[in-house]
């Protein structure tokens, strides 16, 4: 039996963490990747070369890496200094992918061509070519651009978001490997900026709306502030809904395996309020046509970690998350989730 075929939807951590659980069951992924980013050095990047955002496609390509190690750390070191502000936290990833993107003549070459390089069991694509924006209407009226701003702190809730380019196509070999695949995921990460982002391509929700795989939505643990203030976990769950067509959605997998006291209040104090399954929302999800599936999918023994320029939440364990995924995939195709190493 061919192995399963899956696509994982999303960026930032949360999509990789996906990966990296599924990478060790099956040899058939891809990592459908958004690339609407621009803070940290993606948008430095992005600015100086006029490429994609590469730092989302930098996490999924290191997660899926069978290459040197030396190479894969490097592709994650991040220069210190204290001289130029411009280098100052970039990732010699993104450089990296920016430099092969001006020597091969176009960003997806330049993301196969790392490929290579990394020996990556899998694939990762990005979710568009087109050098757009994420914007934003708010609720107030106001209209706001780029990712920095569409999940800054402060602002009125966002109403709705959209690219600032029209007809914005999918990349080559996106529509395909939705098209071939057995299960889809979409997240965990930032509900509107990452999730949603890779739904605004027209061809890509189309696909996955239209696909006769398993659709899973790995919900958020917490709420994000600038992004989903005051939402539940239904309203979530609404939202990919909406993004997807209003179709096409499956399961909402939810963490059932509540984190620790200690974990909870550090993250409340930050705005990040755990989103707890309650009976309530349960149902309000199966009004939505989506089933809602628990599940212990979180690591409760990590504490907090200091990200660079990047707010830290209650994350997903990827080998908890796998294992659910597993479960959820019709038997007949369950044979094919075998181990295929480390």
């Amino acid at each position: 039996m061919e192995p399963l075929r899956v696509v994982c939807v999303g960026g930032g951590l949360g999509a990789p963490t996906v990966m990296a659980g599924l990478r060790a069951r099956t040899d058939d992924i891809t990592g459908l990747i958004a690339v609407t980013d621009s803070g940290r050095s993606t948008g430095k990047v992005r600015i100086a070369l006029d490429v994609p955002a590469p730092g989302d496609i930098r996490n999924a390509l290191v997660v899926l890496s069978e290459g040197d190690p030396v190479l894969r750390a490097l592709f994650d070191q991040r220069f210190r200094t204290d001289k130029s502000d411009e280098l100052d936290g970039m990732a010699f990833g993104n450089l990296f992918l920016a430099a092969l993107t001006q020597q091969q003549g176009s960003f997806l070459k330049a993301v196969e061509e790392a490929s290579r390089l990394l020996r990556l069991r899998g694939r990762v694509l990005p979710v568009t070519l087109y050098n757009t924006h994420i914007c934003a209407k708010l609720r107030d009226g106001t209209v706001v651009e780029e990712e920095v701003n569409v999940r800054a702190l402060g602002k009125a809730p966002i109403e709705r978001i959209f690219l600032r380019d029209p007809d914005v196509a999918a990349a080559d070999g996106a529509v395909e490997a939705i098209r071939g695949a057995d299960l889809i995921t979409l997240g965990p990460g930032s509900l509107y900026t990452t999730v949603c982002a890779c739904l605004l391509v027209p061809d890509v929700a189309r696909a996955i709306a239209h696909s006769d795989a398993l659709v899973v939505y790995i919900a958020n643990t917490t709420r994000q502030p600038g992004q989903t203030d005051g939402m539940t976990l239904s309203e979530h769950v609404a939202a990919v809904l909406d993004y997807l067509g209003g179709t096409g959605l499956d399961v909402a997998l939810i963490n059932d395996d509540p984190p620790p006291l200690h974990l909870r209040d550090h993250y409340a104090e930050q705005g990040l309020n755990y989103l707890d399954p309650t009976t309530e929302e349960l149902e309000r999800i199966r009004a939505l046509g989506v089933r809602p599936e628990l599940a212990p999918v979180i690591d409760k023994w990590s504490g907090p970690r200091e990200l660079w320029n990047k707010q830290d939440t209650i994350r997903h364990d990827s080998e908890r998350v796998a294992e659910a995924l597993v479960r959820l995939v019709r038997p007949e195709r369950r044979p094919a989730l075998r181990a295929v190493g480390p």
